[in-house]
């Protein structure tokens, strides 16, 4: 195939995608032990959009969310079957190197969970182990660009040797996405980052999520739709472990394709 012919396949699947593609993931079903808690699921995660998945309490957007980075590997009942990739490249594959794959496919949790070092230690800590910075004002300058990323930078940068665990909670979830931006990932996973927040700091979440989107492809799960609906361009829709409807956020919100979606989206149950 000419090189003319690649570029326009290229072009055609990121038209076809909104964006170009990052993640994608085919046939997947999720195993604990003999319950199967995700059946089938295929999806697309694009660099320019931010991909929300919704769904009610059980619904496995959470545990898909896990199997894009590998974090059901911690449990030893978990089975993955099918096929995620990342740039193409098969992420259960045997020759992916784990470690690798979650500082390319960073995590940011439902609770904030700063580790118990002061905020400089917390966003070094990730670089350090991964050798990214030769000398301390290379650290220095990852430090202060990660947590200038995360709007924290104004608010901490006389206090780097305080510990992270004694800033408020839309304060350490911010450092722990600094964090993850850190050692340079190429996705953040985020699973309900705003649930423990108020509304002031759950303000300060969605912003950021604006303003790093495209940066970085973001996937985040939400219990709350009218979040979802003002951060993502994608929205994927769970129900009962299967993925319902997936598109444009859009449309999911206003004009669902199917049933169960438009019954959940109008509150008939959830």
């Amino acid at each position: 195939m000419t090189e003319t012919s690649l570029n326009d396949r290229a072009d055609k699947q990121q038209a076809a995608h909104g964006g170009t593609l990052k993640m994608t993931a085919r046939d997947v079903d999720v195993f604990y032990g003999t319950k199967q808690a995700i059946k089938n699921v295929s999806i697309d995660v694009t660099q320019e959009n931010v991909t929300a998945f919704i769904g009610p309490s059980g619904c496995g957007k959470s545990t898909f969310l896990r199997t894009l980075n590998r974090m059901n590997d911690t449990v030893a009942s978990a089975r993955v079957t099918g096929d995620i990739t990342l740039d193409g490249k098969d992420i259960y594959g045997a020759d992916m190197d784990v470690v690798q794959l979650r500082a390319r496919v960073g995590m940011v949790f439902q609770k904030p969970n700063p580790f118990p070092k002061s905020i400089y230690e917390n966003v070094a800590y990730g670089p350090r182990i991964h050798g990214l910075a030769s000398a301390k004002p290379d650290m220095d300058a990852i430090v202060e660009k990660s947590l200038r990323r995360a709007g924290l930078w104004e608010e901490v940068k006389d206090r780097l040797t305080d510990s992270g665990t004694a800033l408020s909670g839309g304060q350490q979830q911010r450092l722990c996405i600094a964090r993850a931006i850190a050692v340079d990932p190429e996705v953040i996973l985020m699973d309900e980052p705003c649930s423990a927040l108020d509304p002031i700091a759950t303000a300060k979440i969605e912003e950021l999520i604006h303003e790093l989107r495209g940066r970085y492809a973001i996937v985040i799960v939400t219990h709350n739709m009218q979040q979802a609906a003002r951060v993502s361009q994608k929205t994927a829709f769970f129900h009962l472990g299967t993925l319902v409807e997936y598109g444009d956020t859009s449309d999911i919100f206003t004009n669902p394709r199917q049933t169960r979606t438009k019954d959940y989206i109008t509150g008939r149950y959830g």
